[in-house]
């Protein structure tokens, strides 16, 4: 556990100094982008027009899920302090989101990570998580959403379904792996300190060890 730590510190200094600096910082947002589009050159791109070219990739996600699903769409429209007065797409959107969000939270603290030292987005204590959440929504949470969008009715509770719809999508643990995987990458963390997937754990409130991104049961 003590090497643990030791990776975790290690982990931390390596995002503290590349956020810091404004070349490093780039070059870190530019290696998250070119995951999203391993066709093109992204190189000499500013971040504004990597932020251009991500909000024209994710709105043809949108448009080409809706067409798959039958489902009107006009765009990404929610109120964050009103979950029901969004459109079922929408809500749907939203509790995967957060379900998402949940999960790349945990593996960034798990890993020492700070979740609020942000490349992409900055201002919030979560920046970091909405970096790297971007990641897998166009292959993860718009799908799932879409889905069940287009096979909900009106006395369904949008947020429960969706909930446990990711629940299943992340149970079997690939995209923790996929995840810690892509956080080493991101922040340059040698071959030496990289950690084992079965290192991840959490403490559950009885204090004991148990195995971090297993979805367990409510015990009555």
């Amino acid at each position: 556990m003590v090497f643990f730590y030791l990776v975790q510190e290690l982990i931390l200094e390596k995002q503290a100094k590349l956020v810091s600096n404004s070349r490093l910082r780039l070059q870190v947002a530019r290696k998250m982008y070119q995951m999203r589009f391993p066709n093109e050159d992204v190189s000499e791109l500013t971040m504004q027009q990597l932020r251009g070219r991500e909000g024209a990739r994710i709105r043809k996600v949108y448009r080409l899920q809706a067409k798959k699903h039958d489902i009107p769409w006009t765009k990404r429209d929610y109120n964050p302090e009103n979950f029901e007065d969004g459109t079922p797409v929408n809500q749907a959107l939203s509790a995967a989101n957060v379900a998402l969000y949940g999960l790349v939270h945990s593996v960034i603290v798990a890993l020492g990570i700070s979740p609020g030292l942000g490349f992409v987005h900055t201002g919030h204590d979560l920046s970091f998580v909405y970096d790297v959440a971007d990641l897998y929504k166009a292959e993860t949470t718009i799908p799932i959403a879409f889905e069940i969008a287009a096979n909900s009715t009106l006395e369904d509770d949008i947020g429960r379904i969706t909930r446990l719809k990711v629940r299943d999508c992340f149970v079997d643990g690939k995209l923790i792996s996929q995840i810690v995987k892509d956080l080493q990458y991101l922040l340059e963390v040698e071959e030496s300190e990289e950690l084992v997937i079965d290192m991840l754990a959490s403490w559950d409130d009885k204090e004991k060890l148990v195995k971090y991104g297993v979805s367990y049961k409510e015990e009555s």
